[in-house]
């Protein structure tokens, strides 16, 4: 802990990715710095209740997926193995546990002050931690994230949001998840992987929203046809408990009231900035309509002093565009003159989704391609095909990819990925994206066979789609 009135030429508040990145690049430069973090664990919210976390509970849903698949490749004596949730959870905690400590000691390796505390704003250069301590510096940095959004309705304490999914000491038996954004898409789909009764909540016809209609449109179709419910065009009302301790969900679905009983009901319905507890005011920093901090490409506020980063901006809420983006802040704030004009390119950010199948996509939708180029300027290809994987399979596990082309050229402006392996096979193909590659460039690329993402490179003028 900094004596008071300490000062630090960088001040980073915030010890999840983008801030732990940001202040060790400063680090690197000789920089005085110093780092806070509220919740006690360092690593934010991807490390903690997460990607990481997450990723461990999709391995966990695979290979549960890979044990039913066994007897039709040729292993007739596999019967289904009793999955223990709590040992896992546990050991997962500790996996993360470990985690935490690394991060803690690569600060002290770097000479990075980890002070614990909630950070408030007295002014544009001094925060306090609320027990008379006052921190000054000469920058300080915003990279405090967000939290998941509970809704305002009677009973919504009943539920858990998706910190608490990682809460859970046992696999609920039925499980509600409200909302159908990619978080909620891949808890449902561990739950479901892992044998729990899974119902989602929709408030349109569609999951994933943003995503082009080549990934929501397969997703949907398959979580269907594997068991999962989907109730469309609905809104929840409230929750209650039940008399058997089981959560009672009145909804709305296509102005038809119903209602139904889970063990669980996951809130999966957005995240919020946390800003409330900074006193943004005492600094005169500015939030846009939505209440993030409001930021010019090179992540500055409206207060020269002040810079902010990662989920608490609003755009691109990913892991690793904050770790990119605090890195870029310290070279131009701190590094050699070459870096004066860094920053983060926020074009062409790949993410991909741990559903089951996966998926990803890197570059615009159809529907953004059309708006920037015009239809008449776009050539579509698409590929639906049954991937290898499922030669020994009765249920075929669909692939589908999607290609976008603008312009005489054919420049690649878009990849839509669903099926088995997108999300390891969409990082080079986001290499050639952010590079300008030509559909030209695809083609003379010799496949690699048999793979699913010779499909990108294979495809001709057959799979052009019909407008």
């Amino acid at each position: 802990m900094p004596t008071t009135g300490k000062i630090y030429d960088y001040l980073v508040i915030g010890g999840g990715s983008g801030g732990l990145a940001s202040a060790r690049r400063a680090a690197t430069y000789g920089a005085k710095v110093g780092l806070i973090e509220g919740s006690g664990r360092l690593g934010g919210t991807c490390v903690n209740v997460g990607c990481v976390p997450k990723k461990v509970m999709w391995n966990t849903a695979s290979i549960a997926e890979a044990i039913r698949d066994a007897k039709e490749y040729g292993f007739p004596d596999i019967e289904t193995p009793k999955f223990d949730w709590y040992t896992l959870k546990h050991k997962r905690d500790a996996y993360i546990k470990r985690l935490n400590g690394i991060y803690e000691r690569n600060l002290e390796k770097d000479h990075v002050d980890y002070i614990s505390g909630m950070a408030s704003f007295v002014s544009k250069n001094s925060v306090t931690l609320g027990n008379g301590d006052e921190i000054h510096a000469k920058k300080i940095l915003i990279a405090v994230g967000g939290h998941p959004t509970i809704p305002k309705v009677p009973g919504a304490e009943l539920g858990i949001d998706s910190d608490g999914f990682f809460d859970l000491e046992h696999q609920p038996k039925r499980v509600a998840v409200v909302g159908t954004g990619y978080i909620g898409v891949e808890l449902a789909g561990i739950f479901h992987a892992l044998g729990s009764e899974v119902s989602i909540f929709s408030r349109t016809q569609e999951i994933l929203r943003p995503f082009d209609h080549i990934i929501k449109d397969t997703l949907k179709k398959e979580m269907l046809s594997n068991g999962v419910k989907i109730i469309t065009n609905s809104h929840v009302q409230s929750l209650a408990k039940s008399e058997n301790n089981a959560i009672n969900v009145n909804y709305e679905s296509d102005g038809v009231l119903g209602s139904a009983e889970f063990d669980t009901v996951l809130w999966a319905i957005g995240r919020e900035p946390l800003v409330a507890r900074l006193n943004l005011d005492k600094a005169n920093v500015t939030l846009n309509e939505k209440g993030y901090i409001s930021v010019d490409e090179y992540q500055q506020t409206a207060v020269p002093e002040i810079l902010a980063l990662g989920d608490v901006c609003g755009v691109e809420q990913l892991t690793p565009v904050a770790i990119a983006a605090g890195r870029r802040l310290s070279d131009r704030l701190f590094g050699p003159e070459q870096f004066k004009n860094s920053k983060l390119d926020y074009r062409n950010v790949p993410s991909v989704i741990f559903s089951h199948p996966t998926a990803g996509a890197v570059g615009l939708t159809e529907e953004q391609a059309k708006k920037e180029y015009g239809a008449e300027n776009l050539n579509v290809y698409v590929s639906e095909f049954s991937g290898m994987y499922n030669a020994m399979k009765t249920h075929k596990t669909p692939s589908a990819f999607k290609l976008i082309c603008a312009g005489p050229e054919e420049k690649v402006v878009g990849i839509h990925l669903v099926g088995p392996g997108s999300d390891e096979m969409l990082q080079g193909f986001a290499v050639a994206v952010k590079m300008g590659a030509t559909k030209a460039d695809f083609d003379s690329t010799v496949a690699l066979h048999p793979t699913s993402a010779e499909e990108l490179v294979t495809l001709t003028k057959g799979n052009l789609k019909k407008n």
